[in-house]
């Protein structure tokens, strides 16, 4: 089957990251490429995947990068497909990667997730996704669901906790 999600890291000590996008989307039955391109070390290779992505079939383009963090805002200014980034810890607390990913210019967007955050740039792509694809959607609700219940489970915990502690 066809990747429909590409994720791209800017190395490949990135991926300890990057694997946790690869895990929802796996989990959600989305076809995905993995690579490890670089903005500043393969450029050229970077504007080729840019621009044949889209007629490759890819439909979202998840870009981790730390540092000068370019990654992202390179591959988004040459393709149509919405890229996410994420934005990696390092160097400066990831503070670097994260400016560097939100602050792009006028008609060049990138979606910015939290550093480190490659699990939300996952589920943020499953959502894009769903928009136009019903069993996708249903997946993230049941999702979205699970992470409720979850909480509710834990308030359950906590309200049997709370009594084991002796009150002054």
């Amino acid at each position: 089957m066809n990747p429909r999600v590409s994720i791209i890291m800017g190395s490949t000590s990135d991926l300890a990251i990057m694997e946790k996008a690869a895990k929802v989307l796996d989990d959600m039955g989305i076809p995905f490429e993995m690579n490890a391109l670089s903005a500043h070390r393969t450029p050229a290779e970077v504007e080729a995947f840019a621009k044949q992505a889209a007629e490759r079939g890819i439909e979202v383009i998840i870009a981790g990068a730390g540092m000068a963090a370019h990654l992202p805002g390179v591959i988004a200014a040459m393709t149509p497909v919405p890229v996410i980034g994420v934005p990696i810890n390092a160097s400066l607390n990831g503070m670097d990667a994260l400016l560097a990913i939100t602050q792009m210019p006028p008609g060049i967007p990138v979606a910015t997730v939290a550093i480190n955050g490659a699990m939300n740039a996952g589920i943020l792509a499953v959502q894009i996704l769903a928009v136009g694809d019903q069993e996708l959607k249903e997946k993230m609700i049941h999702f979205k669901e699970s992470l409720k219940k979850k909480i509710v489970d834990a308030n359950k915990e906590l309200a049997a906790v709370k009594y084991n502690f002796k009150t002054n």
